[in-house]
């Protein structure tokens, strides 16, 4: 009998994502159904104290879904389309 495993490998580049608040939380709030509200995400994203690296990676890496560095997928489109 073959028994596959599975590794996850953490990139030294997203170590970050251990130190977030939302990891500690739980994706709900910050995926949540279309239509629910991103305040409690929000809130939550505010005291995380690596905020601005959230941000940046979800603008660079396109991330459409949820809500990353305390901004909505509206708000992220919104400032990719603003010149920085």
């Amino acid at each position: 009998m073959h028994i596959d495993t599975i590794t996850t490998i953490t990139s030294p580049d997203l170590a970050w994502q251990q130190e977030a608040l939302c990891a500690q939380t739980g994706a709900d709030f910050f995926f949540p159904e279309p239509g629910s509200s991103v305040r409690e995400a929000k809130r939550i994203c505010g005291m995380c104290p690596i905020r601005s690296a959230c941000l940046e990676y979800a603008l660079d890496n396109d991330e459409r879904f949820g809500v990353w560095g305390g901004l909505s997928e509206k708000e992220r489109l919104e400032l990719r389309r603003t010149p920085r």
